[in-house]
């Protein structure tokens, strides 16, 4: 398999940012890269003890840096709703918002603390409260940056309206997952979209890893065997975290990047990012727009006031 490119991060001194899931795989890879660039780095995290020794790390390597960690389980929108009042008592503005966490494939169907599908409410419900929670942060900034992870099964993600949460259907982990990654690219796309319309400087767009070893395997149907994955008929190594997050990178760091981009291996489960390609169902606006106020909805969030 083409190794991607080690994205360099270019100097983030001065600038805050926030990286959920940074405990492990690509957050943690994030986390560190960005301290490295001498970002203040909040490590968002579900398991304070992991936090901690991704904390270690950081600081063990660079005894300088500006990193703390603060407790976030993304399947629990009271925690989210806490995350985000804590850090506006603390900060005066977010510059980057790094939509890193997620979880991939459980061997059955598990709900959130409130009654979400674990998938739909981790990947897509928590995320989205996050972001909407953190945008007045984030508006305060002068260049802002919003990066949400995707993932390649969102190519074959579609979004049913009428069972968001597979209470109605046999549960099947796999499309459900896919759903949910479907569902951060509309988020990514359609905040650049309001961005845009309200005369934001923000910046979002999305990324996915292409094939990157990281904890999401764990609860998958490996149970935990890492460095392979049967995909299809054969054996494809998976990649290193160092090298998986440079497409997530690009989209929260890179001078060039377009509203609402769309990041990933250059030859889709690895190598150097380059922008992605987008299916009809990703490109689908009507279906975006009518997601983000289905999500407003569930998670009681919006977006602040348009400016005059």
């Amino acid at each position: 398999m083409p190794r991607n490119v080690r994205v360099p991060v270019p100097d983030q001194t001065g600038r805050t940012v926030v990286v959920t899931g940074a405990n492990s795989g690509t957050g943690r890879e994030a986390a560190r890269r960005f301290a490295a660039a001498g970002a203040r780095v909040v490590l968002a995290v579900r398991n304070p003890a992991k936090g901690a020794d991704a904390l270690a790390e950081i600081q063990a390597a660079w005894p300088g840096a500006r990193a703390e960690v603060r407790v976030l389980d993304l399947a629990d929108l009271a925690s989210v709703r806490a995350f985000a009042d804590g850090l506006a008592r603390d900060i005066g503005h977010l510059d980057t918002l790094v939509n890193n966490a997620g979880i991939s494939i459980p061997p059955e169907r598990y709900a959130t603390a409130d009654g979400h599908e674990l998938q739909w409410g981790t990947n897509f419900l928590g995320p989205f409260a996050l972001t909407n929670l953190l945008l007045p942060l984030l508006l305060a900034a002068p260049a802002p940056r919003v990066a949400t992870m995707c993932s390649y099964a969102a190519n074959q993600g579609r979004i049913d309206f009428d069972d968001l949460d597979w209470e109605r259907r046999p549960y099947r982990a796999l499309p459900a997952y896919a759903q949910s990654k479907l569902a951060d690219l509309h988020l990514a796309r359609h905040l650049a979209q309001e961005a845009g319309r309200r005369g934001w400087s923000l910046v979002s767009a999305a990324a996915h890893p292409g094939l990157t070893r990281t904890n999401l395997q764990v609860t998958g149907p490996s149970m935990g065997r890492d460095r392979q994955v049967r995909w299809g008929s054969g054996l494809l190594p998976m990649a290193a975290p160092e090298d998986g997050v440079g497409s997530l990178l690009v989209a929260a760091t890179g001078h060039d990047v377009e509203q609402g981009a769309y990041y990933g291996p250059r030859y889709g489960l690895a190598g150097p990012p380059r922008r992605a390609l987008l299916n009809r169902r990703m490109r689908d606006e009507a279906t975006a727009a009518r997601l983000w106020a289905v999500a407003q909805e569930v998670t009681s969030t919006a977006l602040p006031a348009a400016r005059s």
